[in-house]
């Protein structure tokens, strides 16, 4: 199984010389499976460049998106393999809290896009899992969703397959001042034994209370889930969008601290756009 980052900024991209290390481009990550299975996590900004790459072969895309507020499905009308004429495409949706399952295709159309996305020549296909489904499979590949503490909801996501775990908990606030939907101990019981968790880390301590309630985690709490869970590698990730590259990797190393003085058995590090991860 191999990870890339395509995009890792949460809220809208982040353009500029401050932003080169880590990207710019929001959420996107793409999950291949050792028998060539394509699974895409989020469709934000970074998708257009994964696009670019999936162009050159047929097989089925899977796309499992957390949930629909901008920065996670903004790059989907750019998406090459979407204009490949019969190309396989399945979407399943986040849960949230509103009948929004069509929304990232209904933003090409009206006065928000050229192309109306009833005219695509590929073949595309919302699948929705009913609310009470938890698990279902893609090829091999067993997919596990839980609700995310966020404005409207959402869905994280653990893939397993290869003999390896990847847990993908973005847009989380662990700790959330409303009622949450998922409590720590059941996020625990999600990522345990994940050989890698990317989980929100949009925020630290320091932007605190100011930014409570807005649906993201402090990394400080995330890294505590990481150990919590045995969690073998943490991707700390939805970046915030004013953070600089340095400004993340002091957050980076501040992390690291935090694990260093806990005794922890947990390898961290700062999502970057064009990482690829070998599990």
């Amino acid at each position: 199984m191999q990870v890339t980052f395509y995009g890792v900024r949460g809220s809208c991209p982040a353009p500029g010389p401050d932003f080169i290390k880590y990207g710019g481009n929001t959420a996107c990550v793409h999950v291949c499976l050792d028998d060539g299975t394509d699974i895409i996590l989020d469709a934000g900004t970074g998708i257009k460049n994964l696009g670019q790459k999936l162009i050159k072969q047929n097989n089925d895309i899977h796309l499992l998106l957390t949930h629909n507020h901008w920065d996670h499905i903004q790059g989907f009308p750019f998406f090459a393999p979407i204009y490949q004429p019969q190309r396989k495409i399945f979407i399943t949706p986040g849960q949230i809290t509103i009948d929004a399952d069509h929304a990232i295709l209904e933003q090409m159309s009206g006065s928000y896009f050229p192309v109306d996305y009833k005219t695509l020549p590929s073949n595309i296909q919302i699948i929705p899992q009913p609310k009470e489904v938890s698990q279902w499979k893609i090829g091999e590949a067993k997919i596990s969703r839980l609700a995310t503490n966020h404005p409207g909801s959402g869905s994280s996501f653990c893939i397993e397959a290869d003999g390896k775990k990847v847990a993908y908990i973005t847009d989380n606030e662990l700790y959330p001042p409303h009622k949450k939907n998922t409590d720590f101990v059941d996020w625990v019981e999600f990522s345990c034994d994940a050989d890698l968790i990317i989980h929100d880390a949009q925020y630290m301590n320091a932007d605190m209370p100011a930014k409570s309630g807005w649906g993201h985690s402090v990394a400080e709490e995330a890294v505590q889930l990481a150990i919590d869970s045995r969690t073998k590698r943490m991707a700390l990730y939805s970046h915030d969008h004013a953070r600089s590259d340095n400004e993340i990797a002091e957050i980076e190393s501040q992390c690291q601290e935090i694990i260093e003085i806990g005794g922890a058995d947990l390898e961290i590090f700062a999502a970057a756009e064009g990482l690829t991860i070998t599990l």
